[in-house]
């Protein structure tokens, strides 16, 4: 399976889509890190607006053209971006 992980998060580039398992859509791809993609922060408002969230490669279902598709349902993979220090998003 980590091979396979690797192959996905290989194939994931800047400025794609990213959306949840139910097609709405959660962010857009800035660049991956390490295992994590790192979102865009153009969206970020408030407190969040001045930096970036991250998602771990466990929650990618997998890439459709230039689409990023996550295991979860939007409203549930929001609550799962993280801070860059790992630390879960304060909402």
């Amino acid at each position: 399976m980590f091979s396979e992980e690797r192959t996905v998060m290989s194939e994931i580039k800047e400025g794609m889509e990213v959306i949840g398992a139910d097609g709405v859509h959660v962010g857009v791809v800035d660049r991956v890190e390490s295992d994590r993609i790192k979102l865009t922060r153009r969206e970020n408002t408030g407190a969040h607006a001045d930096h970036h969230h991250y998602i771990e490669n466990g929650f990618v279902a997998g890439v459709e053209g230039d689409k990023v598709r996550l295991s979860a349902n939007a409203d549930v993979a929001v609550t799962l971006e993280e801070e860059e220090s790992g630390r879960p998003v304060d909402l």
